[in-house]
């Protein structure tokens, strides 16, 4: 199992920008994907973006072009840059780290990113 904990979220207006980081407790060199999952009051939760431990991205659709997804394996440490953010874009933001492919995911506690129009 490992420990994630999430920061950076916060309120903005349309066509801000945010950062959010997760910091695991195990080195993340050794952990297979990682990413965000965010889910909006009365949806569900849905992939944002991951990143492999070989540094390859995936985006949901709705955020290509705007988000990027980033790690520091030195610091232990995915980031979620947020750019031209929408009020869609409002929900909670969710790390998450398959430590193997076939593994259980971990998760964070949650951070609230708001988008005001």
């Amino acid at each position: 199992q490992v420990q994630l904990v999430e920061s950076g979220g916060g309120l903005v207006h349309t066509g801000g920008s945010l950062r959010l980081s997760c910091v695991a407790s195990v080195s993340i060199f050794r952990i297979n994907t990682m990413g965000w999952y965010r889910q909006a009051p009365g949806k569900q939760r849905e992939l944002v973006a991951s990143i492999t431990s070989g540094g390859s991205a995936n985006y949901d659709d709705t955020v290509k072009g705007r988000f990027t997804i980033s790690k520091d394996n030195a610091k232990n440490t995915v980031y979620l840059q947020m750019d031209s953010l929408k009020p869609k874009d409002t929900a909670v933001y969710y790390c998450y780290a398959d430590l193997y492919a076939d593994s259980p995911s971990s998760w964070g506690q949650g951070t609230q990113v708001t988008v005001s129009s």
